[in-house]
């Protein structure tokens, strides 16, 4: 859907980022900014900064940041339009009518209905579990051990003796028999007609990240199968892209998630107050849910249950988190078969001990591949070394590998130059690695050249930024074009403009970028530390040095294009007398 930038502008204007990001994060104000611990990543001293003069907010520590709709997003996981639409009402800005197709409203208006049908199936099944026929289900939650916040908290209820209750029940709502079937409720057979599969069951309902039931999931009462029963797939329910509990535990700032097998597992977690786990939707653990993890954390540990089938998907668990470029580590749940029953016999303490201890996702491969090998028949130990070779071949990047071969080595007593001359061999064999070339000294310098002019460019659009009144005394000297960056180009060329026209407006920069990847480095780039100068002459020599610098590195990156650019030999020109110029001139910071 898409808006004016004058309509996101008016929005983005009438809500202060520092009101806006207080209701989110406590920040307490220190010199020009707001400071307070960082919502995207766990940290114990605030890094997290927010400028009411910038109206953008940067995280020293993970990196984080932007303007007041990229943190909406970030921290609701919401869609720009989602976030639009949110702080549109916060300001009470109204948004015009945007026209869609027929195609496109029929598509959203069938999307509601669908949401508003599982809203009232989970209503009846809530009121369900209260009423005289729920005594059974009431029983098996007062078994678990769960406590009446709890139930409430995630919705908790059961579906009666009969089906047809709960299609009755929607029916006398208003919603037609194909909309119930289509929310996959219910389905028709010549016999009973339309009824429902959920019945004597404690259901459990499913919400995404926005707190909307999207689906169910129902544990019978009794003997009877399937023990657990989940809904099939709708328009609004996608099983490989959801996961039960992550509505809460994407706001737990724990610094990591906890992915379980069952419901019963996360809730019996949430209620020891560990409220970042998490569990798939009666599937094997996929790659989409694993991308689902991402934006929220860099840290996943698996807490499966302890039997073999446990041990088998945390194994395949480990290889999707490696993928999609998580940290992934195991929760020992011995001598208990999963986190419910952890808890409720050793209880939280216990248990964030084994986080504390929780085992290298690696290691634990290793642990459990040695278990098919018999270390006291040389042939099988062997086999067992080749097989260590492999895994660590996985390792694209040499210092890591590296790093676990040592440690495996130490672990497994084998000769550390045994095993790297087998990983060597076997690398060979197969192509799978390729050792690391080292830069040469002369590249290893370039680099180094390239990154500090890459960071004095940084440093000047910052100070600009700190003291827009600057942009007058380097603007006959320094250009867009002298920021070699692209990136750095756009955001001097947009800053520079609204510098010369009287505008300043760092936040709105942001939003000309759809990239969040993007997003996040402009924020950076107004953001860089500054050099802390105690006098008025260390002050102006920095500021002179480093406009000295982006000139010098611009003249020297146009130098290199002649040839190609027929545009560089100009720059080069205008370049060299500006170097010149700025050689003999003073420049105060004040």
């Amino acid at each position: 859907m898409y808006y004016s930038d004058e309509i996101v502008e008016e929005i983005r204007a009438k809500n202060d980022i520092v009101d806006v990001v207080s209701g989110y994060v406590k920040l307490q104000k220190k010199g020009g900014n707001h400071w307070g611990l960082c919502p995207f990543h766990n940290e114990k001293s605030p890094s997290f900064s927010v400028s009411g003069s910038k109206q953008m907010y940067h995280c020293f520590g993970c990196g984080a940041g932007g303007n007041v709709f990229t943190f909406v997003m970030n921290y609701e996981n919401y869609t720009f339009p989602e976030a639009i639409k949110l702080l549109a009402d916060r300001a009470g800005v109204q948004l015009p009518e945007v026209e869609d197709s027929a195609q496109e409203r029929q598509k959203q208006n069938k999307r509601a209905r669908l949401l508003e049908v599982n809203k009232e199936a989970a209503k009846f099944f809530y009121y369900q579990l209260r009423s005289p026929q729920g005594e059974i289900g009431r029983n098996y939650m007062e078994k678990r051990r769960l406590t009446e916040e709890t139930l409430q908290h995630f919705g908790l209820g059961y579906a009666g003796k009969s089906g047809a209750q709960l299609v009755q029940y929607l029916k006398q709502k208003g919603f037609a028999d194909e909309e119930i079937k289509e929310a996959g409720l219910a389905s028709y057979s010549e016999r009973y007609g339309l009824t429902s599969q959920f019945w004597n069951r404690v259901m459990f309902p499913i919400q995404d990240v926005q707190h909307r039931v999207i689906g169910f999931g129902g544990r019978v009462m009794g003997d009877g199968e399937p023990k657990y029963l989940n809904s099939p797939e709708t328009p609004v329910f996608d099983k490989r892209r959801n996961l039960y509990g992550l509505n809460y535990a994407r706001t737990a700032k724990a610094g990591n998630i906890i992915l379980c097998e069952g419901y019963m597992d996360v809730i019996a977690l949430h209620q020891a107050g560990f409220t970042q786990a998490v569990a798939s939707l009666g599937t094997a653990f996929t790659s989409e849910q694993a991308s689902l993890l991402h934006r929220y954390t860099e840290n996943v540990l698996l807490a499966y249950d302890s039997d073999g089938a446990g041990v088998k998907a945390a194994l395949r668990g480990i290889g999707i988190l490696r993928e999609s470029g998580l940290v992934g580590k195991i929760i020992n749940m011995k001598p208990y078969k999963d986190p419910d029953e952890f808890i409720k016999n050793l209880g939280r303490d216990a248990f964030q001990e084994r986080i504390d201890g929780a085992e290298n996702s690696f290691f634990f491969e290793v642990r459990i591949l040695a278990e098919n090998y018999n270390m006291n028949d040389p042939e099988e130990k062997t086999r067992f070394h080749r097989e260590i070779a492999k895994k660590l071949c996985a390792f694209a990047e040499e210092v890591e590998r590296d790093n676990y071969l040592q440690a495996i080595a130490e672990k497994y007593f084998i000769g550390i130059d045994n095993l790297r001359k087998l990983v060597n061999s076997y690398a060979a064999q197969t192509g799978l690695v390729k050792p690391l070339e080292r830069p040469k000294t002369g590249q290893a310098k370039a680099n180094a050249q390239e990154e500090n002019d890459k960071r004095a460019q940084r440093v000047l659009l910052t100070w600009i930024c700190e003291e827009p009144g600057l942009y007058d005394k380097i603007r006959k000297y320094i250009t867009a074009k002298d920021f070699t960056e692209p990136l750095y180009m756009q955001v001097a060329e947009k800053l520079f403009g609204d510098l010369e026209q009287s505008r300043f407006n760092p936040a709105g920069i942001i939003s000309m970028f759809e990239d969040e990847e993007e997003q996040r480095q402009v924020a950076q780039l107004f953001n860089t530390n500054l050099p802390e100068l105690s006098t008025k002459q260390e002050r102006d020599k920095a500021f002179h040095d480093i406009i000295l610098s982006v000139k010098r590195s611009s003249y020297e990156f146009y130098t290199a294009q002649m040839g190609a650019d027929v545009n560089a030999l100009t720059r080069v020109i205008e370049g060299k007398k500006a170097l010149e110029e700025l050689a003999r001139t003073h420049i105060s910071a004040d």
